[in-house]
């Protein structure tokens, strides 16, 4: 790593940020000065001229606040985590995000390629991948993976926390890994182009996603078990190196009390900055992103209060989860809390082309090499 780009000018190559294969659609974007050879001044400008993505949101009850959020957030694109409570559920979920986009086609595009979140960066819109957290969707039946594809899917969690018919959450007291059905699901998701997504898998679970899928996987919102001991969310280095061999995309999870005790005093915005680096040091500079896990405009925003968001946390998870009030480190419960981010990986020396990567362009490449035209 090189020293701060504070006060001085460098010159980025494109070939250094972006796959080959991506190149070529940049063509008309060039003559406009999008993600052509760039000057840089400060960080501020690298991130507002950076592809800034989102791994995981939290869209339910979306409404204008969070629509305000969004313009001040600089966000290229997110993953959007759907309601994955039925087969109904998650289409009506689905058709009502289309629906947004349609009626908003100068703020949204919906994204099924890697090539969205170029076209959203040119247009300064912001392209939305739709998935879910569960495979409960399917409802025993991997016919209905067709029909979530058509339908806009394009990346799924194979569990939750608890046990499903595909495997074991990380949370379920036993550890089981992939049923046979489970490993048919990946088998599917894997043929049409649906990203398969390990967050809250079990440990076996997790092992068994990155084993038999064909193609490489996401960690859409975790965090490194070397930095956070013993929380079921967390993933090991040997998890974190071969899904990285595999080509796949950890996103570092923004939720404070994930990231590790005692928030606001032992726990930081450099510690969640740690977990990225140590993510780095363990899977490599191509393998880590960034991830939300709550509302585009934060906890404290959409009014969480320790009556309304603490206490049902207690019952609905486990002792294991070790959930806080308040759960939000402040820098990252902001609308723009990747530029802090940006800011402190700046401090800390890490390249122009590297801080772009972890802002979005590592989700651009895995997204080219999983998802299907």
């Amino acid at each position: 790593m090189n020293i701060s780009r504070r006060n001085f000018v460098k010159i980025v190559p494109l070939g250094a940020l972006i796959p080959q294969q991506l190149l070529s659609n940049l063509a008309e974007g060039n003559a406009n000065g999008l993600l052509s050879p760039l000057l840089y001044k400060t960080i501020d400008e690298i991130y507002d001229q950076a592809i800034v993505f989102d791994g995981i949101i939290i869209t339910r009850n979306w409404d204008g606040l969070s629509e305000e959020a969004l313009k001040n957030s600089g966000y290229t694109g997110f993953n959007a985590s759907l309601d994955s409570g039925s087969l109904k559920r998650a289409l009506a979920s689905l058709s009502d995000w289309h629906m947004r986009i349609k009626d908003n086609p100068h703020r949204f595009i919906t994204a099924k390629s890697a090539d969205d979140f170029i076209k959203a960066k040119k247009e300064a819109k912001v392209a939305v991948m739709m998935g879910f957290q569960n495979t409960t969707p399917l409802e025993n039946s991997i016919d209905n993976m067709d029909i979530l594809y058509q339908a806009g899917t394009r990346w799924m969690q194979l569990t939750y926390n608890e046990r499903n018919l595909v495997g074991d959450g990380c949370t379920e007291r036993t550890d089981a890994g992939l049923s046979d059905y489970g490993i048919a699901v990946v088998e599917r998701m894997n043929d049409l182009g649906i990203i398969v997504d390990l967050s809250h898998c079990g440990q076996a679970t997790t092992n068994d996603g990155i084993k038999f899928s064909k193609t490489s996987v996401s960690i859409n919102h975790s965090m490194c078990e070397a930095l956070h001991k013993n929380h079921p969310r967390a993933k090991t280095d040997q998890q974190i190196r071969a899904m990285a061999d595999k080509g796949g995309v950890i996103g570092i999870i923004s939720l404070g009390y994930m990231i590790g005790p005692n928030l606001g005093t032992e726990t930081t915005l450099e510690t969640y900055v740690d977990h990225i680096e140590h993510a780095v040091k363990v899977g490599g500079i191509d393998h880590v992103g960034l991830a939300a896990d709550f509302a585009v405009q934060g906890l404290e925003a959409t009014g969480a209060t320790r009556q309304n968001w603490f206490e049902p946390r207690l019952s609905r998870f486990k002792p294991s989860y070790k959930v806080q009030w308040p759960p939000w480190i402040p820098e990252l419960d902001t609308t723009d809390r990747y530029r802090h981010v940006a800011r402190v990986l700046d401090k800390r020396g890490f390249r122009t082309e590297d801080i772009e990567k972890i802002l979005g362009l590592n989700w651009l490449r895995f997204y080219q090499d999983t998802l299907k035209p």
